[in-house]
């Protein structure tokens, strides 16, 4: 993520060098319906409309998705996921929220429904390497935090502020 700010649509002013550098007044003439000269864009502006494009609401015609919230919050039949209450056990099911069923079906079978609840020694949930809150933070309570940041307010190393665990 960069640190300093980037030029979009407002150009920064043009050098007094001789030679590579572009001439405003002449750019202005030879591209004067340009929405750039005229005022209709801006970087504000580009900066808002990429986050209603791009970052805001609900996509309905993805491509092979039908829908998607893009600001992570979930939905009453899609709600962001709670990892206290995800089901455990066989059948197809996860041996915890952080880690696969890995019992083999058994002979000849593929089928995830023919698995037995996994008996073997589960990971640790709350050892992982780096910062944060950890492993066990559930999607339910970072998912607003993090759709809540707009451009500008992103926190180097960190999801959003308090991600840390410092506060």
């Amino acid at each position: 993520m960069p640190e300093v700010k980037q030029i979009t649509v407002e150009a920064s002013p043009a050098s007094k060098s001789p030679l590579g550098a572009r001439n405003e007044k002449n750019l202005q003439k030879s591209f004067s319906a340009s929405p750039i000269y005229s005022g209709d864009l801006t970087d504000d502006e580009r900066r808002e409309e990429y986050e209603r494009l791009a970052l805001i609401g609900e996509v309905t015609n993805g491509l092979g998705v039908n829908t998607f919230n893009r600001d992570f919050v979930g939905t009453s039949n899609d709600p962001t996921p709670e990892l206290s209450d995800v089901k455990t056990g066989g059948g197809g099911l996860p041996s915890s929220p952080y880690v696969p069923n890995i019992t083999s079906p058994g002979p000849g079978s593929v089928f995830p429904n023919d698995q037995a609840p996994y008996e073997g020694e589960l990971p640790d949930p709350g050892v992982e390497y780096g910062s944060g809150l950890g492993g066990q933070t559930s999607p339910s309570d970072t998912s607003e935090k993090i759709a809540s940041q707009k451009i500008g307010q992103y926190i180097s190393g960190r999801s959003y502020q308090g991600s840390d665990g410092k506060g």
